[in-house]
């Protein structure tokens, strides 16, 4: 164990947590405030928004990848837009596996931040009303402090979610050593290699890692503020 943890490349484990760290930072903004819209607002069409915002969690990865790389590949809108203002492509670099992680994760914190936001009792919210708190003092100061065991919940989520993502990252990131070839597309290059050894270790770091993050869940649901 020690001459494998000794051969161990470590920069793809550096890379994930940087890569997960901004995409859940991303699923953290996209989560709270799709999930207060879902949460409290009334318009036609919000089943089918909230249904295409939960779409990542039942598509294919692959196919959820696909998707995203005709939005942000070289020859769409958003991927010309990137190389005229930055020389390069989006595709095939860390950014494009922050996108990819992000889209990922976003659904598990909209989801449990919605549930959370969900139940808290509207009379807290009419109160600070009466009161005289603006729209804006009553989201930030009572309906989200009111709701944070389901957000924080979800953030612990959307981690683990991004930092595990494989099929969507590697079909608009690819697997370029020491450039995107993240945690879960090194154990799959490892395994390609017959590298069962390497492998192994690495499969086993991301099973900690998730372990933790559903004893951080667990214990954001159990908590009695």
């Amino acid at each position: 164990m020690t001459e494998t943890l000794a051969g161990i490349d470590w920069a793809p484990l550096w890379l994930s947590l940087r890569v997960a760290s901004l995409a859940t930072l991303i699923a953290t903004v996209l989560g709270i405030a799709g999930a207060y819209v879902l949460a409290r607002g009334r318009f036609p069409g919000r089943r089918f928004l909230e249904a295409l915002a939960s779409l990542p969690i039942v598509l294919p990865p692959t196919v959820l990848g696909y998707y995203l790389l005709v939005t942000i590949g070289r020859r769409s809108p958003v991927g010309r837009a990137w190389e005229s203002l930055t020389g390069g492509p989006l595709v095939f670099t860390p950014t494009a596996a922050v996108i990819a992680a992000a889209l990922a994760s976003t659904p598990f914190c909209l989801r449990a931040a919605r549930a959370a936001i969900t139940d808290v009792d509207r009379r807290y919210e009419e109160a600070a009303r009466v009161a005289g708190l603006s729209e804006r003092r009553i989201v930030f100061e009572v309906t989200l402090p009111i709701a944070q065991r389901g957000i924080l919940a979800g953030i612990a989520l959307a981690f683990a979610r991004a930092l595990g993502d494989f099929g969507t990252t590697i079909m608009v990131a690819g697997n370029v050593p020491g450039r995107t070839q993240t945690m879960p597309i090194a154990v799959y290059d490892r395994v390609q290699a017959f590298d069962y050894a390497t492998a192994g270790v690495l499969a086993l770091i991301l099973s900690v890692v998730a372990v933790l993050a559903l004893l951080v869940v667990a214990r954001f649901e159990r908590a009695p503020w």
